[in-house]
Parts: C-alpha cells; structure tokens; sequence
C-alpha cells in the first residue's frame, strides 16, 4: 500500500471493498471475514466515519493478533498484508475462494459500504454461488486503459461527491481502489460504467425506452434507444419519464415545485434496482422502460437473484452485481441497507396511489400504475381520454363527497379549469351536484334511489 493509495481510498469513503475503524478492536473479525466473503478489500485503522484520520499505532502485538484472529476464522484466512502508512495502519484482506466464511461470532457479508450478520437462507445462497464467477467480475476482452473516458469517471466522482482528481497516471490505482482491475486486466464493471464506447464491447449493455398509445404495445408513438456507461442511461430512463408523464406544479414559498403524477425517487428506486440486479450475461437482452396510458413498466433481464423468494422478497437483500451496486451506493444513488422495493411501495402509497406490481420469470418486472385521471393519451383520440378523466372524476366524488376544487386540484393534480369543465358536464348530465354555500358547501354524487 503506497501513501497515494490510501489518500484515494479515504478520499473515496467506505464501500464495497474498504471499511474505516477509528481504533483496533478484537472484533475486527466481522469485517475481516465479511471482505473475505466479498470481493476482499482493506480495513483502515485509524480513520473515522468521517473519513478523517485520527491515527493508529502498529505494535507487534497487535499485528499478531490481527493475523491470528483471521487464521481462526473458517476456514482459515489468510491476510494479505498488515502495515502503517500515513498514520493509518492497513489490513489487507483478500476475498476468499472458500466462501462462505465465518467468525466466533457468525457469518458476516459485506452490503455496500456496510458489514451484515447473514441469516441462514444467505449462507445456503452463498454456498450455491460460490463455484459462479459473476459477468461483472469476468475479465473485459479487448478493454484498456485507453477505452475509457475520463470524463466519465470524472462524472462519477462528481456524483459521488469527492474532491479527488484523476488522471491518466493515477487512473489505474484509482479503478484498482474500486475493485475494477484484477489481475491486472480491467474487469466488465468497469466498461459499463467508464468505457468511452460501450458498444464496441458490450454491445447488447443498453436501455430501450418507449412510450405507447393506450394499453398494449401495439401503436408505439415515441422511442430512444441508449447505448452507453450505466449512469447515462439512467439518467436518460428519468428524462424520458419526465417527458411522459403529468406534471403539476405548487408554489412553496415563492418557489414552484413540479409534482409528477407517478413519484419521481419511486421510479428511479426501480430504475436502479433494474441496473444493478440485471443479468448482464444474457446476451440480446436489454433494460425496457415501456410508459403506457395506464402504467409504466420497468424491465431488467433476470429474474430474482439466488437466495431471494417470493416469500423474502422485499424484506431480504442480495445483490447479483456487487461492484455495480457499491459504484452506484457511492453515488448515493441506492440505499446501502436494499430497502428500494419498500421505499417504492410507500411512495406509491404516500402519492394515493395502487401500490407497485412485481413479476419475475426470466426477467424481473417493476409495474407502477397511473392514476386513471391522467389517462388522457387514448389510441381513439383525446375526446375519449378526457370522457375517461370525467368518468374517474366522478368515481373520486363518489368516494370522497363534498370537496370543493381546491381540494380536488390538489389531491388528483388536475388544473382547476380542466375540473370546472368536467364539473359542469357531469352536473349537466345529472350525476353530481353541489350542496351548500358558496363558501363552505362541495360536491355530491346524486342518489338516483331518492
């Protein structure tokens, strides 16, 4: 471990593959056998949460304890290397070819830039995996330095909100800190987040997005097609549902907030989820965004990793991509704990809003439905979308009685003129009517019975 070294891993901060303890600790066995069930990694003595160093002394003792402690782990681990750089005392772990490994006090993984207790359904899926190489970590044929793009990684560290500077001469200590060389050969994670073109590598890596009229993929109105680094086509999937989707807006001290008729941070949830947990060794596949009048579905080849049921779905996580889903942990672009699917459904619910559908078989299926209010882009015209707006109208009066339009806009997100205009055929066609004053009354559905 060189000085430069250990200034980009704490500038980076903890993750996948680096942990910071602000002293040494007996219990450093947890992380020690955690890295090892991971992708290995380095434990930093010394340096705090904040990613300050405060210091630590390398004695002898201590050094035979930590190579102790991990030949006592099982099986046994062997440590890389102990050593004090820059006032930080440096344990290497190297991941292990024996997985699963455990300390006295359990089996232990590594999820995100954090260190689990792992249940016993994790363990069995761990021994099952433990003979796969994952596409991510398979070496990226053809892939040099040279194929990628600064920019890109400089894009990244943005994102993550470091101040480190790279260049060419520090780039390959940079991608080694982030487990995307080994070997000494760049690795398929790091062509599908930096490779200045992707397609000449991973050609089948992209996104389709798509827009529908009506209910089915029959009359497809609007498509884009994006081939290129992950973080990209994430970024694009939200632009393209913003340009899709309803939008209202709210003025909130003077500012304007557009609120979108499906939660923005529910989709990305999805979008993420469907980057990180795709399969990317299924050639000819590719991540769908497909929006239609009732619903907008996110599609990522598939299914649910090994260890996940329908029975722990949403309540356990596994990740099948652990290097994309640090990368994009570090972006702080997904939670650290795998809480998404019920951070989407509570969205959906807080929104009043049908809470999301999830289907898997060879693909994994993320389904968010719209509220039928906003269906308004009908295949037999907009007359038709519209006399849909009025008929949901009339069922949320039904549910919800003597509401003024205030109120109503607010809750549906409909322009007050559009509601007035939909009031006022309803009340023509003797479905509704208003009850009370001008100022406190609201609107009733009208009991045909009385």
């Amino acid at each position: 471990m060189t000085s430069d070294k250990l200034k980009i891993l704490i500038a980076e901060g903890e993750g996948l593959t680096v942990e910071f303890k602000e002293r040494y600790t007996p219990k450093i066995d947890r992380d020690i056998v955690a890295l090892a069930n991971a992708k290995g990694g380095f434990i930093l003595l010394g340096v705090n949460d904040e990613s300050k160093v405060v210091g630590e002394n390398l004695t002898n003792q201590m050094k035979a304890e930590i190579l102790s402690i991990a030949r006592n782990c099982e099986p046994h681990i062997t440590i890389s290397k102990v050593s004090r750089v820059d006032n930080v005392v440096v344990v290497e772990v190297p991941e292990g070819d024996e997985k699963p490994y455990s300390c006295s006090s359990g089996y232990f993984r590594r999820l995100d830039a954090v260190t689990q207790k792992m249940v016993q359904k994790e363990i069995r899926s761990m021994i099952r995996e433990s003979t796969d190489v994952h596409f991510e970590s398979l070496p990226c044929k053809g892939f040099s330095f040279g194929d990628i793009s600064l920019g890109k990684v400089r894009t990244f560290l943005k994102e993550a909100q470091t101040s480190f500077k790279v260049s060419k001469d520090v780039l390959p200590s940079f991608l080694s800190s982030l487990s995307i060389i080994k070997d000494g050969r760049n690795i398929n994670a790091g062509a599908l987040m930096f490779a200045g073109e992707i397609n000449k590598f991973i050609p089948y890596s992209e996104t389709i997005l798509a827009a529908f009229k009506g209910t089915t993929k029959t009359h497809i109105y609007d498509r884009k097609d994006v081939r290129d680094d992950l973080l990209t086509q994430l970024n694009e999937a939200m632009a393209f549902l913003k340009k899709h989707l309803n939008v209202r807006s709210e003025i909130r001290e003077l500012n304007r907030h557009d609120i979108y008729e499906i939660p923005l941070d529910a989709l990305r949830e999805a979008l993420v989820n469907a980057i990180v947990h795709r399969d990317y060794s299924m050639r000819g596949t590719n991540i769908s965004v497909n929006v239609f009048d009732n619903r907008v579905e996110i599609v990522n080849p598939g299914g649910l990793p090994a260890g996940i049921s329908k029975a722990n779905f949403g309540k356990e996580s596994v990740r099948r991509n652990l290097i994309i889903a640090d990368l994009f942990h570090r972006m702080d672009k997904m939670e650290r704990v795998g809480s998404g699917i019920g951070r989407m459904r509570e969205l959906m619910k807080g929104a009043g809003l049908k809470e999301p559908g999830f289907e898997s078989d060879t693909f994994f299926r993320a389904i968010f439905y719209r509220n039928p209010v906003f269906a308004l882009k009908s295949s037999k015209g907009v007359n038709e979308g519209a006399n849909e707006g009025v008929k949901s109208l009339l069922g949320y009066i039904h549910k919800n009685p003597g509401q003024r339009v205030p109120s109503m806009s607010q809750s549906l997100g409909i322009a007050p003129k559009t509601l007035e205009r939909w009031l006022k055929q309803l009340k023509d066609k003797g479905k509704i009517k208003f009850d009370g004053s001008a100022k406190t009354g609201g609107y009733y559905v009208v009991d045909k019975n009385q």
